[in-house]
């Protein structure tokens, strides 16, 4: 029986939300407009980027407009970031680990393809993995369980059989819509802010491939 486990990327491969902050808050202040770093944390971490823009901005922001100022900010963060990509301490290790033990492998980022290309590209992910799913590859965003589930179909694994590593409430949501087990990373959230997960880690040195044996036995 095949078995998978499924990463989201900011906040799970990388703890990127504070670069991720600096780019907003750059783009931002070319507009004017300064959020403090609470409503970043309520309004940004684990949210799309059309969420975002559009509560800053107090309008809706979609078709073209979205994705100019979406290229725009993107654009900054992988500026500042490129030189800054670090895993989440023990990832590495345990990321092999998996294909060691018969698990396929996938990512199922609500970030753009170019970001995705940054993180694992630099960290060389994608010759292990059976399936790199970004934002361009959906039509709805988490916590639609789409990505989840698309992820599941090209792994050609049962969506029951897969475990996703998720850091964000709508990450968290779309992961258990898709009927998947959850594990909880807590790089941005408290265990308390995030929907009940099937186990919840700081990092990976807190997992092992026995326990993802027996969180997807459950």
């Amino acid at each position: 029986m095949s078995q998978a486990v499924i990463f989201d990327m900011d906040g799970v491969i990388c703890h990127t939300n504070p670069f991720h902050s600096l780019a907003f808050k750059e783009f931002f202040a070319k507009r004017d407009l300064h959020p403090t770093e609470e409503e970043f944390a309520s309004h940004m971490y684990g949210k799309s980027n059309s969420y975002i823009m559009s509560h800053f901005f107090g309008r809706k922001i979609e078709g073209q407009e979205l994705l100019d100022l979406e290229d725009e900010k993107e654009s900054l963060f992988r500026e500042i970031y490129q030189h800054h990509v670090d895993p989440i301490t023990g990832f590495l290790e345990f990321f092999h680990g998996l294909k060691e033990n018969g698990f396929k492998t996938g990512v199922a980022t609500s970030a753009p393809q170019a970001n995705l290309d940054l993180i694992a590209g630099k960290l060389d992910l994608f010759p292990h993995f059976g399936s790199a799913l970004a934002s361009e590859n959906v039509t709805k965003h988490k916590p639609d369980p789409e990505v989840y589930l698309k992820s599941a179909a090209n792994l050609q694994v049962d969506p029951e059989n897969c475990l996703v590593f998720e850091d964000s409430f709508s990450g968290i949501t779309a992961g258990l819509n898709a009927g998947m087990k959850v594990v909880a990373v807590l790089s941005s959230h408290t265990k308390a802010e995030l929907p009940e997960s099937h186990f919840y880690i700081n990092d990976y040195r807190e997992i092992t491939q026995d326990k993802v044996k027996s969180l997807l036995a459950i």
